[in-house]
């Protein structure tokens, strides 16, 4: 992260599971040429580097307890002190909660950069058959929808032959409970967001065209919107 002088602009995407939110991340990174930071990616990564924050992580993990704001925020803050965030960089994932969604735009406002919140919005009728729909291959990880891109024949892997699976998470009791956490935890964040006024926001449709031409268009409001 740049100090006050810095041009640095943090693009918070925001949107349901399933919006899209991680393939948007990936393609603005390489249309932005910034970072991608994402909180999940993070964890895994801290657990893996086993340092002091690593282990404390992880226990927290394992006995199926969430990782506190307070860790989360160190975790992020640590991140975006690396050189490569010195221009901007997008975040997924978080903030979460008020608490973290607070503590970032007090750290953005100190070091002098600005933020530009993009809303995915999309029908949850269509996430719940974009996530119930998604099968994937054990063996080589291949990833299906029966809706959207089933494989040849049902239930088995294009690729290796493999019996297709489910997980856990994608089974649509699961989704709907994910979208009420969203409703409830995560969309004041985007509102708080937006009545701070210390961004920009806009939404986008998430749904309605492919996920490339999407991605361009938000690249080019990032450049235009101040």
């Amino acid at each position: 992260m740049p100090d006050a002088k810095g041009p640095a602009r943090a693009l918070i995407l925001f949107g349901p599971p399933g919006s899209g939110k991680g393939t948007q991340a990936k393609l603005l990174k390489e249309c932005l040429a910034i970072p991608h930071v994402a909180t999940g990616d993070m964890l895994r990564e801290r657990i893996q580097r086993a340092d002091d924050l690593g282990l404390v992580i992880k226990r927290l993990i394992d006995a199926g307890e969430l990782v506190s704001d307070e860790l989360i925020n160190r975790m992020v803050e640590e991140r975006l002190s690396l050189p490569d965030c010195e221009k901007g960089f997008i975040l997924d994932g978080y903030p979460r909660t008020l608490g973290q969604a607070e503590t970032l735009c007090q750290t953005l406002r100190r070091l002098g950069a600005s933020w530009f919140v993009v809303h995915l919005k999309v029908d949850y009728n269509i996430i719940i058959r974009r996530l119930a729909g998604r099968r994937f291959c054990p063996q080589c990880g291949a990833v299906f929808n029966v809706y959207f891109q089933p494989p040849s024949r049902p239930g088995v892997c294009d690729l290796c032959q493999s019996a297709l699976l489910t997980r856990d998470d994608d089974r649509e009791s699961v989704i709907r409970r994910r979208l009420e956490a969203y409703e409830a935890q995560t969309r004041p964040v985007l509102d708080f967001l937006i009545k701070d006024g210390g961004g920009s926001f806009v939404e986008v449709d998430g749904a309605s065209e492919a996920p490339a031409v999407i991605a361009q268009r938000i690249c080019e409001l990032a450049r235009i919107v101040k």
